[in-house]
């Protein structure tokens, strides 16, 4: 079978893209996906990434898993007044409880004029690539209307020409829990209204969802039946001690290997609070240095060109306090590690917890809000990899992971920030001692992520998709 993917994020690397590269892992490893899979990761429909809008990165990514597509279809308009129009979309069904009667048709006729222009390139884009399924990941929320009434039309169409196939819906949140603001606006409505299609299932269309949480809430919607819950995947995560890949790694970003490294899995993006990830290092290090311990680096996932502005908060915080040679921020996290011509090493997700369980380190996972997390992958990103998690709190922690998992909690205010640090130094110095209590509580913690993130609901999904594309199973070698 042959998927294909489209993901609203409008950036090259995120958090998604690497649980989608560990559902694509399953199914290479049951016989079900052909590589590689054609991608449109919404750089055309997103302005509010410009660095990557309207074509993506100036040097696109490919692997032997993904293929990104650079073409989008011609909307007219030069660029500016494209994202100008996309933005006014946005904001106007966000809020389209406000809009007169005439200004609300004006806005279907808007959404129409764009939607067609992107239902005939997801149709060519699946014929020219071949595709039986594509898999549309948060394309539910309300970032691009057009594009998603688009994707709908595009299943159908799919579905009449070859009676197998269409679009699975996978989202990862939705509207009422998706609570975005930026300035004080609301990004998103709380509830679907008449300008956002939602999934109905039915021939050409699956629906998806992450959590039981985001299940009931859709639950709510105007559909006939509860979308599917299909948890998260997380990754494999090798114990074998470093390559050499991971100690040039090490070198080209001058990290010294006696140092632990603590992992921000995050994107740079305001409600992720990397902020608060990098008052935490400093507590930290300030509770290293009175104990006569390496003071820890911090490695931030994602890239500072995403949202500028909050970039150049997350620089001024790491300025004031004096932080700058302990940060790296990694532009972005590839799917799998790569090589440059230079010779210089970028780790995907699983060799960099490979080098931080190496390095005696950790993971910090630190949103600064608290109703946009659904899941929150950092915890359980640390317990497959045996390593200690601080995190702040949010809703979603306990329905997701209960109540025995260990964190060190991290508390914003001075006091409890100071405090949480000692304790995240505490901690990582008992799992590097070996200390029976610290392995246990690491133990019980894989345990729960294993529960709670099992394989078994992706493999039948995708075994379930690759019959009703019209090719059975390959049988097991």
């Amino acid at each position: 079978m042959r998927v294909g993917l489209v993901c609203g994020d409008g950036v090259p690397a995120s958090g998604l893209l690497t649980i989608f590269r560990n559902v694509v892992g399953l199914g290479v490893d049951l016989q079900l996906l052909d590589l590689p899979v054609a991608a449109d990761l919404g750089y055309s429909w997103r302005p509010d990434k410009p660095a990557f809008f309207p074509h993506g990165p100036r040097e696109p990514e490919s692997s032997a898993l993904l293929e990104p597509t650079r073409q989008a279809p011609p909307v007219p308009g030069d660029p500016g007044q494209a994202a100008a129009e996309w933005t006014a979309i946005r904001m106007s069904v966000a809020d389209s409880a406000a809009l007169p009667a005439v200004e609300r048709a004006r806005l279907h006729e808007r959404i129409d004029r764009l939607a067609r222009h992107y239902r005939h390139h997801f149709s060519q884009w699946m014929r020219r690539n071949g595709i039986d399924w594509t898999i549309a990941v948060n394309m539910t929320l309300s970032d691009a209307v057009p594009v998603t009434k688009a994707l709908h039309a595009a299943a159908r169409d799919h579905y009449r020409e070859r009676r197998a196939g269409g679009v699975l819906f996978w989202d990862h949140d939705l509207f009422g829990s998706c609570a975005v603001y930026d300035e004080g606006v609301r990004m998103y409505p709380d509830r679907p209204n008449e300008f956002t299609p939602v999934p109905h299932a039915g021939p050409g269309v699956r629906w998806a969802v992450v959590s039981e949480a985001l299940a009931d809430e859709a639950a709510t919607y105007p559909v006939p039946e509860r979308p599917r819950v299909v948890p998260n995947i997380l990754p494999r995560v090798p114990t074998e001690p470093l390559e050499p890949k991971h100690e040039q790694f090490l070198r080209d970003l001058d990290l010294d290997p006696r140092r632990p490294i603590l992992l921000n899995p995050v994107r740079v993006f305001r409600v992720k609070g990397v902020e608060l990830a990098l008052e935490l290092l400093s507590a930290a290090r300030s509770a290293s240095a009175e104990r006569g311990l390496p003071s820890p680096y911090l490695l931030v996932f994602g890239s500072l060109a995403e949202d500028p502005s909050y970039a150049e908060e997350v620089r001024s915080t790491a300025r004031r306090l004096g932080l700058l040679p302990d940060v790296r921020f990694l532009d972005g996290v590839p799917l799998c590690s790569v090589q440059n011509a230079h010779g210089s090493w970028r780790l995907d997700e699983i060799d960099l917890l490979r080098t931080a369980a190496a390095s005696g380190g950790g993971v910090v996972f630190t949103p600064n809000t608290d109703d946009v997390e659904t899941v929150g992958l950092g915890p359980a990103l640390a317990a497959v990899a045996d390593l200690p998690c601080a995190s702040t709190s949010y809703a979603a922690f306990t329905p997701v992971y209960g109540e025995d998992f260990f964190v060190v909690p991290v508390d914003p205010d001075p006091a409890g920030m100071a405090r949480s640090g000692a304790e995240l130094v505490e901690a990582m110095q008992s799992r590097r001692a070996g200390e029976r209590r610290m392995a246990d509580l690491l133990r019980r913690n894989r345990a729960i992520a294993d529960r709670r993130f099992p394989t078994g609901p992706w493999a039948t999904l995708l075994t379930e998709m690759a019959k009703s594309a019209g090719e059975p199973p390959a049988p097991p070698g």
